[in-house]
């Protein structure tokens, strides 16, 4: 996805103020529109908007009738707050010039205007929103190219909300802590942070705090040297180490001992670490992701988790939802984990009937995506498997209907990879009632293409 040219929008009612800015910002080389109106202005903005938004600044005046300066700021950034608005106004009152501040105006300038001022003022208005843009940009691009709607399936909210986060930070270093019940899918999660940054070509380790005893985690993480204890023969280097230039993934993190806690707390402030029974000083590069399923601030308050190393943890929190807060993903995951299996075993992957979909949909999934997974390896090998039906027992019969009607065309639309035609004739409805609910329940076609 790239950026379109930046772009100054000129607003003013009066064409003799418009020319002269126009005449003033000429040498900055930049594309200048003018609107005559904020009216005028918004549909200026509504035409050049593309995927990542207006590709430029807008400079207004602020007494304008029907519509002020300060009104149209109001509706420019709360369509996009990163969209920088310059206002120029004859009246240099203190007061107004806080307001438009408080309101998210980029600048106030009062006239007459100084030139050199005004270009310099929209040459840094420019500069900040290109970078904006940019930063938009590369985000779309590492979720197209990473393939995250493959790896963390759903089009619900939260799975949106959720890939968007990870392309935000994935490029950058910052430690990560990822929250979610277990067979969420935080390792998922966490290899895609790896795989979408700079440290992708380096390992990925990852290492279950809650499966090894104190001692032994100890020397897992930080390794030991020879003689440190009983039947260490040898010098052994740590996941830390060896994980050097990538990744370390910590699950389970809140299982860890409170006094590796300490040494992991030092490892991140000081970026050294020392093997067990060892005095050298190593210096380590490593991007940490850790997980837990629990309320860390709550286990800290029961001083089973160190608070200090919460905080220095959750520099980037992400928040997976369990499935049964994101009901509508199911048929889709359902249906991919299918086919994964029937590929796997050589078989053609069973139609889900009617009552296949409601009993999905009914369930509660307390094992979440893993029993999700589990269950459609059990229906591709015939063996079928007990469902629960109290998923959807205290949910408003309305909101019960539209999960239920959505799951249907979603199958559907994954069965017939987005064909609307063809998913309007499976589910025996023409194609414009199709159209209409998949509006209503917010479907999207290209989801399953």
């Amino acid at each position: 996805m790239t950026r379109s040219p930046l772009q100054i929008l000129l607003v003013d009612d009066d064409e003799t103020n418009i020319a002269r800015l126009e005449q003033a910002l000429l040498p900055l080389e930049q594309a200048i529109l003018t609107a005559g109106s904020g009216a005028a202005a918004l549909d200026v903005i509504a035409r050049q908007s593309d995927a990542l938004g207006f590709p430029g600044i807008v400079v207004t005046d602020l007494k304008m009738p029907e519509m002020s300066g300060l009104d149209l700021l109001r509706l420019v950034v709360g369509r996009d707050s990163d969209v920088p608005v310059i206002i120029v106004s004859a009246y240099g009152e203190i007061a107004t010039a806080v307001e438009a501040m408080r309101s998210g105006a980029y600048d106030f300038m009062e006239r007459p205007v100084s030139v050199d001022d005004l270009r310099s003022k929209v040459k840094r208005a420019l500069e900040k929103r290109a970078l904006v843009l940019d930063n938009r940009a590369l985000r779309g691009e590492l979720a197209n190219r990473s393939g995250l709607p493959m790896r963390l399936i759903g089009n619900s909210p939260a799975m949106e909300k959720l890939r968007g986060e990870i392309a935000s930070i994935a490029m950058t270093d910052a430690t990560v802590l990822i929250h979610g019940q277990t067979g969420t899918g935080k390792e998922v999660v966490a290899r895609a942070i790896h795989d979408l940054s700079s440290r992708s070509k380096a390992r990925f380790v990852a290492i279950n705090c809650g499966a090894l005893s104190e001692n032994l985690i100890d020397s897992e993480l930080f390794g030991h040297e020879a003689g440190a204890f009983t039947d260490a023969k040898q010098r052994r280097i740590g996941l830390i180490e060896y994980a050097k230039g990538g990744t370390l993934f910590l699950d389970e993190i809140e299982s860890m001992p409170l006094a590796l806690q300490v040494k992991l707390l030092r490892m991140l402030q000081e970026r050294t670490i020392h093997r067990v029974g060892g005095n050298e000083e190593i210096k380590v590069d490593v991007r940490l992701v850790a997980a837990t399923k629990t309320d860390l601030l709550e286990a800290a308050g029961r001083r089973e988790f160190r608070e200090d190393l919460y905080f220095r943890l959750g520099v980037a929190e992400l928040f997976i939802p369990p499935l049964n807060e994101r009901r509508e993903d199911i048929p889709l995951l359902f249906t991919h984990f299918l086919q994964d299996f029937a590929n796997s075993y050589g078989r053609e992957a069973p139609r889900l009937a009617r009552e296949d979909l409601e009993r999905l949909m009914a369930h509660n999934w307390r094992g979440n995506v893993r029993e999700l997974r589990n269950f459609a390896e059990r229906h591709v090998l015939g063996l079928g498997g007990r469902l629960d039906g109290d998923g959807l027992k205290r949910r408003p019969l309305p909101e019960q209907m539209d999960t239920v009607e959505a799951a249907f065309i979603q199958a559907a639309l994954a069965e017939s990879r987005g064909n609307v035609q063809a998913a309007a004739d499976a589910l025996g409805v023409p194609r414009r009632t199709l159209s209409e609910k998949m509006q209503r329940l917010g479907l999207a076609r290209k989801s399953y293409e």
